[in-house]
């Protein structure tokens, strides 16, 4: 964690915040996100790291909650037993109905890719989108993060009309909600266009949703990547 901040100091960052993955009752060959006694550490090294670099640089301890219709309560009772700088809601996994394990939407591992590329596209961003949905308006959520990035490493993922009508629906609760969009700057390396597209930005923008910037970073060095560009960005949108 050190060495992030190290590298948004550098990158001469007012601020960062750590959004760590949490998930429940996910089926999956590999297990990317943290347990409770995982939390426990990584609140005691962020607080360390607040007080060392005091004056320096914000640090904010937040956490990235991958949505699980079948675990709803499970996950409130994780996010109201802590205090978050922010709670990013996402969707990661979507279980099919003739499969024993999750699908991992946002892998690129070659065994994931597979697994998707045996479903109908439409199938699968409506469920991932349907589960969107119903994360807004469950969990207290207070960002919405890389809304249109699920099976980002197939080829030629763009959302249909029916998909589109489904992300409008979803930007209304997102408003109504109160919560901010993330403007992820991943997308410029995986896809050359920031998460999500500018379309779906400009229908925030008309919402008047508040944007905010993430990295998505994995590695320390890609902390703050594209960040000018996307100020570039959000200044043709003319937004106030």
């Amino acid at each position: 964690m050190e060495e992030y901040v190290l590298a948004a100091i550098e990158q001469n960052l007012d601020g960062l915040v750590f959004l760590e993955h949490m998930e429940e009752e996910i089926s999956a060959a590999h297990c990317t996100w943290l347990s409770e006694d995982d939390f426990d550490l990584f609140f005691k090294e962020g607080r360390r790291l607040q007080e060392k670099y005091r004056g320096r640089i914000e640090i904010g301890l937040g956490v990235e909650c991958g949505y699980n219709p079948a675990a709803a309560q499970q996950l409130l009772s994780r996010l109201k037993s802590r205090q978050w700088a922010e709670i990013g809601i996402s969707c990661h996994f979507v279980k099919m109905k003739d499969s024993k394990e999750h699908l991992n939407l946002f892998s690129r591992k070659k065994e994931s890719v597979e697994k998707m590329a045996l479903y109908e596209r439409e199938e699968i961003l409506t469920l991932y989108f349907e589960s969107l949905l119903e994360a807004v308006q469950t969990l207290p959520g207070t960002i919405l993060c890389h809304l249109d990035a699920a099976m980002r490493f197939l080829p030629d993922i763009h959302p249909t009309h029916n998909q589109m009508d489904r992300i409008e629906h979803l930007l209304d609760r997102v408003k109504e909600q109160g919560m901010a969009l993330e403007l992820n700057t991943s997308g410029m390396t995986i896809r050359g266009e920031q998460f999500p597209a500018r379309t779906i930005l400009e229908m925030a923008v008309s919402r008047k949703i508040p944007l905010v910037l993430g990295s998505d970073s994995h590695r320390p060095k890609t902390v703050g990547a594209h960040f000018n560009t996307m100020k570039n960005l959000i200044a043709s949108m003319h937004l106030p």
